[in-house]
């Protein structure tokens, strides 16, 4: 039979390796011509690969995480003869079902309802069957005796009267029956009254099993620029608060006309007065390359917008952010971010940047200290906006207190290119800006 060697083909510029993230298909299985069979990641993007004929997978270069070099062996397909149905059953009999198996694992060792006792208990030899006494429902004194002699270490829970569904509550619920106090039988008006006057008796939650994830694909990528970046770059993070009750305002007023445009987020307004900045601080706009020691500052700017995805973060290019305007930035903000949590983009799309721009949203802190992504200089940070009481001057200059919208600005910033006087001047004079909204709308 004809064997088809698909060699791993050269999928960006520059590439010499590329880390196997998916496997579509297995040895055993059928591919079809022009199939998707493996994903593969560069520095850069996840590319999918088809395959270029039709037949058996019976060799394939690795496992996840692995990294292929171009050129070498990727799969290797029988394209003649595939063989009986029989023959394929076989085929796929030898081959183990890598689902399959983590779903019994994860089913045997994440039971939420197991104890670390009852975890125990099962990992254990399994002794000798015993049988246990039954408890009687109201037992003479010789039976008493006797039952508590037979449960010796399991404690006086066991001589209280309660139902099955109060005992296996209680215990749930780390409850000792025998410090219930209740006339005859414990019921489960009894349990919530003792455990409303004793305090928060439960524990905080259950203890979950041990569980190891391999690092690859994107995960991979980001641990080992994060690395570099905190390795090679000496950072220094620079943060000031901002007033941007007019700016809220701003963008409301702006909001309630918008029509079929896209809805003003912070983030086109804080990039609009980020661009109008930089022509001033040259050192902030750029990179740098460590081995040639050479500094490129940027005229256009680049700006990179760090997004979460369920992969890990991602950081799309927002090209020319300098020359659009504010609705033009919320269109490709929202484009760039559902094509980064979709998988779907570009790979010319996630490179490239000048300057990057992270934010959490809600979520932003009172202050961050953002990594660099490296080869840049420089990454701002916007964060949360909370409400405060302030001091305002009135027209009449007289000081009185007001309830303002507050942000505070984190510049982190690479010490060998910016010095830190620099970023101040630079995060005041982007403060002048979002404070004095009707700045950023001038020309």
């Amino acid at each position: 039979m004809a064997k088809f060697t698909f060699p791993m083909p050269d999928i960006g510029e520059g590439i010499t390796e590329a880390e196997i993230v998916a496997w579509h298909k297995q040895v055993g299985d059928r591919v079809e011509e022009d199939e998707e069979f493996v994903d593969m990641m560069t520095d850069k993007a996840t590319v999918p690969l088809e395959s270029p004929v039709t037949g058996t997978i019976v060799q394939i270069a690795g496992e996840v995480g692995d990294m292929v070099a171009i050129g070498s062996p990727l799969i290797v397909v029988e394209v003649e003869g595939e063989g009986s149905d029989e023959g394929e059953a076989e085929a796929e009999a030898e081959v183990p079902s890598p689902k399959a198996e983590i779903v019994e694992e994860r089913i045997e060792v994440e039971n939420p309802d197991a104890s670390d006792a009852d975890r125990a208990i099962a990992a254990a030899p399994t002794p000798p069957a015993q049988a246990e006494p039954v408890e009687a429902p109201q037992p003479s004194a010789k039976a008493g005796a006797s039952t508590s002699s037979a449960r010796a270490g399991h404690g006086d829970a066991a001589k209280v009267l309660a139902s099955p569904a109060v005992r296996a509550r209680a215990k749930d619920l780390g409850v000792d029956l025998a410090q219930v106090r209740a006339d005859g039988r414990v019921r489960h008006a009894d349990l919530d009254s003792f455990i409303a006057y004793s305090g928060g008796y439960s524990g905080a939650g259950k203890a979950r099993a041990d569980e190891e994830i391999r690092v690859i694909g994107l995960r991979k990528r980001i641990a080992e620029n994060m690395a570099a970046a905190k390795r090679h770059i000496p950072h220094f993070t620079y943060v000031e608060e901002c007033d941007v009750t007019a700016l809220e305002e701003t963008r409301a007023q702006l909001n309630s006309d918008r029509g079929n445009r896209p809805k003003l987020t912070m983030l086109p307004l804080l990039i609009t007065a980020i661009c109008k900045a930089l022509p001033d601080f040259p050192m902030i706009n750029a990179r740098y390359d460590d081995e040639a020691k050479v500094v490129t500052r940027h005229g256009a700017v680049h700006l990179g917008m760090a997004t979460m995805t369920d992969n890990g973060l991602m950081v799309p290019v927002i090209r020319d952010a300098q020359a659009k305007n504010l609705w033009q930035l919320a269109t490709e903000i929202g484009r760039l971010a559902e094509a980064a949590r979709s998988g779907s983009a570009k790979s010319e799309e996630l490179s490239g940047s000048t300057l990057t721009v992270t934010s959490l949203g809600p979520l932003g802190g009172v202050a961050t200290t953002p990594v660099i992504n490296r080869p840049e200089v420089a990454i701002i940070g916007p964060n949360r906006i909370v409400e405060r009481p302030m001091f305002v001057k009135g027209a009449d200059g007289i000081e009185r207190v007001e309830k303002r919208k507050l942000m505070n600005i984190s510049i982190s910033c690479d010490h060998r290119v910016v010095d830190g006087y620099d970023a101040a001047a630079f995060v005041q004079e982007v403060k002048k800006l979002i404070e004095a909204p009707a700045r950023i709308l001038a020309g």
